[in-house]
């Protein structure tokens, strides 16, 4: 888990491996460029301006731009200025509207699809958002382009703390400076929710890719440590900085309340400091296996539906935001440029100081994969799960997998295997298999029931190694069809009637096929009882995976939603385990904004 990398973004633009997302970025440019060359008037290099007689308020092209709530002031900054400049495009002058909007919540609404939205600009503050908003590809278009700005993330402690650590001389990795901080007199460590904060995720998957690099067991050390953030979690960047000590005094410094660490970008420890006095200023660690970047991804939204003088007014904006002047201006507020460069005048402000490596090149960013398992891990430690897998044992499920020289079952095992791995002591899991004919008339059997792993079992062993067992023992029954209706239903009732308040609820579903099985319940029969069984009060949201090329994801998605959960689809079974986690992640997160 966590295998970090930073997006070619940051590295220098001369570069020739440039990133899928880097290629798309630069398709975006290119598209805008040719219309404004179709239409005979290029964009002006210098300026924009062209000479037109009409007045700036006649002319203006207007255009909303929803920003990260930490970069909004500075592109309001910049976008009120080029009005008054009259800074124009193709004689249009700009207009821009930047209202600020929380990243996560841009990218959910837009991975939603439904209403337009009622800007044509998003600036995120991460380009990690551009995969959540994409979703599953039945949202709302977006088109990423360049950056406009960065700040690295980093770890910020007040002074008696810091000094405590040997900052600015001693030097830690992200793992050593966070095993530091937390055993160091028990310092008060806070971080924004990473399944809405970039800082957070970004901060949490570097800490689990140096633990990794320490070697033994680096995933439990780091739901550990999600473990103790999640315990001292708020809900955004903001909020994560309210929660510090106010000052040096003994009483707000041992005040439980009050965080003396906290995991925040480089601006906003600016911000921060800015306002704050005396010991109430922080200082920042740069921990020396590199620090991810904010990376700020200027990204038109729903770009088919611009008007041309939009489109091109859009560019004109983006090319101001990165021209020097611009740049001086993210200065002020406490940005870096886009490439990452350490600005002496910001990282002094900001709490840093010598020898800290506050100029070293930013850490890889971790792929979509990575910060898909990790916000998995997240969602299951913030809040315990309690999940029954069901897995398809029909005989197609001996199928085998081409290049793997091994069975849709086998690899479907190892998977499960793996994922188990990813779950505490505290998550409760169980195992139900299912094929025609398996159980007299019944297309199910229960294998395990749904228990704490770490609860004693026969042997002297643990459920958690029975489990493994079960699932190394799964075996295709020879001529058993796909008993799929039948299963769901059985596995759905049983889910819900045995309900856990205050954990993630679940059901998980593995299968090859579609429904096979004549005797059974119909599939709009099998709709119309989930439509009535669904309770929002006891959320068990059904999570499909259909494994392989004759399975319906179509299918198993439009039962899986009824439950509030949804259909994945993987060509391998090798898949699983990312998409598991990716999926409670997904569910998780639908089943708060529910409850919100």
């Amino acid at each position: 888990m966590g295998r970090h990398s930073l997006p070619d973004a940051y590295a220098p633009e001369e570069r020739g491996d440039a990133s899928p997302r880097r290629r798309r970025r630069t398709i975006a440019i290119a598209t805008l460029l040719v219309l404004a060359v179709a239409t005979g008037t290029g964009v002006a290099v210098k300026g924009g301006l062209l000479s037109f007689s009409e007045s700036c308020e006649d002319s203006a092209v207007h255009l909303s731009l929803a920003a990260s709530p930490d970069i909004a002031p500075a592109v309001r900054a910049i976008a009120e200025e080029a009005l008054a400049n009259e800074v124009r495009s193709d004689g249009h002058c700009l207009d821009v509207d930047v209202v600020a909007r929380d990243s996560y919540k841009v990218a959910d609404a837009l991975a939603g699809g439904g209403e337009a939205p009622d800007f044509q600009v998003w600036l995120p503050d991460s380009d990690l958002w551009l995969d959540r908003a994409e979703g599953l590809g039945t949202g709302i278009p977006i088109s990423p382009s360049d950056s406009v700005a960065s700040s690295p993330v980093g770890l910020a402690m007040v002074p008696s703390a810091s000094q405590r650590l040997g900052w600015p001389k001693k030097t830690y990795s992200w793992a050593g400076v966070v095993t530091a901080a937390l055993t160091s007199d028990k310092v008060r460590l806070g971080a924004a929710d990473p399944a809405r904060s970039a800082t957070g995720l970004l901060a949490l998957t570097s800490i689990a890719a140096s633990s990794g690099q320490q070697g033994g067991d680096s995933d439990t050390r780091v739901a550990e440590t999600a473990k103790v953030l999640a315990e001292r979690m708020s809900d955004s960047d903001a909020q994560v900085l309210e929660t510090l000590a106010r000052s040096g005094s003994g009483a707000e410094e041992g005040n439980p309340k009050r965080n003396q660490a906290v995991l925040i970008s480089e601006q906003a420890a600016f911000t921060h400091n800015a306002e704050a006095a005396g010991s109430g200023r922080l200082n920042l660690f740069y921990p020396k296996d590199g620090t991810p970047l904010l990376d700020y991804p200027y990204t038109l939204v729903d770009e088919e539906k611009l008007t041309l003088v939009q489109s091109r007014a859009a560019l004109r904006f983006m090319t101001l935001l990165n021209d020097t002047d611009s740049r001086a201006v993210f200065a002020r507020y406490g940005f870096r440029p886009a490439g990452g460069e350490a600005e002496n005048a910001v990282v002094t402000a900001a709490g840093g100081k010598s020898p800290q490596p506050y100029a070293a090149s930013a850490a890889e960013a971790p792929s979509a994969k990575d910060l898909q398992e990790m916000l998995g891990m997240w969602t299951i430690t913030v809040q315990s799960a309690r999940l029954t897998t069901v897995v398809d044992a029909s005989g197609s499920m001996s199928t085998p997998v081409p290049g793997r020289g091994q069975s849709r079952m086998d690899v479907t095992k190892e998977s499960l295997i793996q994922a188990l791995t990813q779950f505490t002591a505290d998550d409760e899991i169980g195992l139900w298999e299912f094929a025609t004919t398996l159980d007299g008339k019944k297309d199910y059997r229960k294998l395990m029931p749904t228990r704490r792993l770490g609860d004693p079992a026969q042997g002297g062993s643990t459920h958690r190694e029975k489990l493994a067992a079960a699932f190394a023992g799964l075996q295709p029954v020879p001529g058993g069809a796909t008993g799929l209706y039948d299963t769901t239903l059985a596995s759905y009732k049983e889910a819900q009637s045995s309900y856990l308040k205050g954990k993630f609820n679940a059901l998980v579903i593995l299968t090859d096929g579609s429904d096979q099985d004549e005797d059974g319940i119909s599939r709009s029969a099998l709709v119309a009882e989930l439509k009535e069984l669904a309770d929002p009060e006891r959320p068990v949201p059904i999570i499909a995976i259909a494994v392989g090329p004759d399975a319906d994801r179509e299918e198993v998605a439009e039962i899986a939603r009824i439950t509030g959960g949804d259909g994945y689809e993987v060509s391998d079974p090798v898949e699983i385990q990312a998409v598991i986690l990716q999926a409670i992640m997904t569910a998780g997160q639908n089943g708060r904004a529910a409850q919100e």
